[in-house]
């Protein structure tokens, strides 16, 4: 049972009582009255949208044995859903290769704020000795799916070989919440099979709604360039220290998975990140006031065994270069319970691939930094009109390209950075009817003008800016630091008629205002009649100047340019001290008038007042040059025909057809 819930029912709301209130969803009022029913006739929940049969389990390999399923109660007798809390070093894999679901979840056990959202009232979830009757054999659990927390069901029937859980399963044979986690997942996923074979990053993000980033360790070297690695190192830190959860792998063959390296650590095997710290090294006072430290960071196999044995392993010497009050504070233990630390130099070495999932600040009222959050859910869809389709696959399909959704956005501050994920829907479900791989997706960012309204039609003058990867995974993200202007992101499928669902989010340091580009041109009004229709669109690109003439004591100026047509205007930035200033600016016009000129003015900012540095005045002609031009400055008025210090270099091209940019 998948149910969205608005507010939460906890057991004490509903105790005694039919719920009926609207407030709540119909399928919330049928779980708590069915809860009931179930404490009525003293019988214990099945869940009829997940049961107890080979569906459930598999839909082609089959378990390695005669499977049965048990109740907890029928496996120990003093089940409980934890034993001594929650942590990460509770959890064992399974016969599943899930070993990146179950990283996911210890990662998940060291954030209490997280996990009380994925396993909510907990206690009142939990067996009460004292009070059994209130026990139905029904747990609730919370996914963050496609841009919304989902409500899932099970009851409590775990499948088992010779009396022992097959699957995820808690050290503690008395302890069932790791168990009963990896059951509601799998009934979000269609049956047990299919989470094996999976990504860490994936199941974060399904804990948590956090952005992910998939960090490739090969291709960037990172232990080849000092700056390069320490710089990741401070990232990493500010991720984990603001509750972002951080999982690596070993790439491996097909043969290769999940094998033994001579170092300890295994190929195609998902660790989670348990802890990143900067650790001092000496002993009392010379450690305190020489103040060294080395970049370290720990995992956890999910196996509950099996370690790195290189440096900073359990036992090594490098140890002894550790006070023993830090070596305390670290939690160091001698034992093969699968967690260990690594010299960073080490793991950007050894590990080829990382997911950083970032739990992005939104909230107004923090000393962190606040993030503007955009979220905008899409989908590439086939048409025959061109003006219709919304499939038209990656830059590589020039024809067809800028037939996909499209979203702008404003970059307000002289250079801000922003986040963009791309995430699409999760396939696991499909896996059973061979349908579960994930479509190659990303994304094309692209400089436009700054007074742009409707959907790019022709790439002319505007400039790509960053492309994302394309790659088959669920999300693709990207950091980016932007100057001021106008963008638009451009989602896309590698291949062109490709169909499926995206969910776009968008994160900048000041309001972006982003929003999906509809319209194709102007819509025709019952007014334009009156007030006219544009009958041609005229695009033009400024580039810079040079030559300018001074306009102050230390010799230079701050440019920037003004292009006016029609009543309508847009400014180009300030380009301080500089007597060459490059605008990079564009402006678009759907002109009425068409034989109506549009001007060009270069000023200087100045706090008292602007001075005008000249001008350039330009028919705007669908027959005229689309090539770069040079033109000389001239001033205004009726000395118009003069010349001014200083040219400009722009390119304007102008169409009858509205949508031909």
């Amino acid at each position: 049972m998948f149910i969205k819930i608005e507010r939460q029912l906890s057991k004490s709301q509903c105790a005694g009582q039919r719920v009926t209130i609207s407030e709540y969803s119909q399928r919330t009022i049928d779980l708590w009255n069915r809860y009931l029913k179930c404490l009525e006739d003293k019988k214990l929940f099945e869940d009829p949208e997940f049961p107890v049969t080979n569906a459930s389990l598999f839909y082609k390999k089959p378990p390695p044995g005669r499977v049965e399923w048990k109740r907890p109660r029928e496996i120990t007798g003093e089940p409980h859903l934890f034993v001594d809390g929650i942590s990460s070093d509770d959890l064992n894999q399974g016969a599943l290769g899930n070993c990146w679901f179950v990283a996911a979840c210890s990662c998940l056990a060291l954030k209490p704020d997280l996990w009380h959202k994925v396993i909510p009232h907990w206690k009142e979830q939990e067996w009460d000795s004292k009070q059994p009757d209130n026990y139905a054999g029904i747990f609730h659990f919370r996914f963050w799916v496609f841009g919304e927390w989902l409500d899932v069901v099970v009851d409590d029937r775990l499948p088992t070989i010779n009396d022992e859980l097959i699957y995820c399963h808690s050290k503690a044979n008395n302890e069932f919440w790791s168990a009963l986690l990896e059951k509601a997942y799998a009934k979000l996923s269609g049956c047990y099979e299919s989470l094996d074979g999976g990504n860490t990053g994936d199941a974060v993000v399904d804990f948590s709604g956090a952005v992910a980033e998939a960090i490739n360790l090969e291709a960037e070297a990172f232990y080849k360039d000092e700056n390069k690695m320490s710089s990741l190192f401070e990232d990493l830190l500010r991720v984990y220290d603001r509750g972002g959860i951080i999982s690596c792998s070993i790439k491996a063959s097909p043969t290769e998975r999940e094998a033994r390296m001579a170092c300890g650590l295994m190929k195609g095997h998902a660790y989670s990140v348990t802890a990143v710290k900067k650790v001092r090294l000496g002993h009392g006072l010379v450690a305190y006031f020489q103040n060294e430290t080395i970049p370290l960071i720990r995992m956890r196999n999910p196996w509950g065994k099996v370690e790195w044995n290189g440096p900073w392993s359990d036992s090594s010497a490098e140890w002894e270069k550790v006070g023993s009050k830090e070596r305390g504070n670290l939690g160091i233990t001698v034992k093969d319970d699968g967690e260990f630390w690594m010299a960073f130099t080490d793991w950007c070495k050894y590990f080829t691939e990382a997911d950083v999932c970032r739990l992005i600040n939104t909230s107004l009222l923090s000393t962190e930094k606040t993030w503007h959050e955009v979220v905008h859910f899409g989908s590439w869809t086939k048409d025959t009109d061109p003006l219709k389709n919304r499939s038209g696959g990656c830059m590589n399909h020039k024809q067809t390209f800028l037939q996909n959704p499209q979203y702008l956005f404003d970059v307000t501050k002289e250079i801000d950075e922003v986040l963009i994920s791309l995430q699409q829907k999760d396939m696991k479900i499909h896996k059973s009817i061979g349908q579960g791989e994930n479509l190659t997706i990303g994304f094309a960012i692209f400089k436009v003008e700054l007074n742009r309204k409707y959907r790019m039609h022709d790439l002319i003058t505007q400039t790509n800016v960053q492309t994302s990867t394309y790659i088959n995974s669920r999300t693709v993200f990207m950091r980016v630091k932007l100057p001021k202007g106008r963008y638009v992101i451009i989602p896309t499928t590698f291949q062109p008629q490709i169909l499926g669902d995206f969910m776009l989010r968008l994160y900048s340091g000041e309001d972006s205002g982003c929003r999906e580009l509809t319209g194709d041109k102007p819509s025709v009004r019952c007014w334009t009649v009156f007030t006219g229709y544009p009958q041609v669109v005229t695009q033009l690109y400024i580039h810079g100047a040079e030559g300018l003439e001074n306009q102050d004591s230390t010799g230079g100026a701050d440019p920037y340019v003004i292009v006016s047509c029609e009543g309508s205007s847009i400014r180009s930035t300030v380009k301080a001290d500089t007597l060459e200033p490059v605008f990079d600016t564009r402006a678009i016009f759907y002109r009425k008038k068409p034989t109506k000129p549009i001007t060009v003015e270069v000023w200087n900012s100045n706090a008292v007042k602007d001075q005008f540095m000249g001008q350039v005045v330009l028919t705007g002609s669908a027959k005229d040059s689309t090539n770069p031009q040079r033109l000389n400055l001239r001033k205004s008025g009726r000395a118009m025909a003069d010349e001014m210090p200083g040219s400009i270099t722009l390119r304007i091209v102008t169409t009858t057809e509205l949508t031909g940019m």
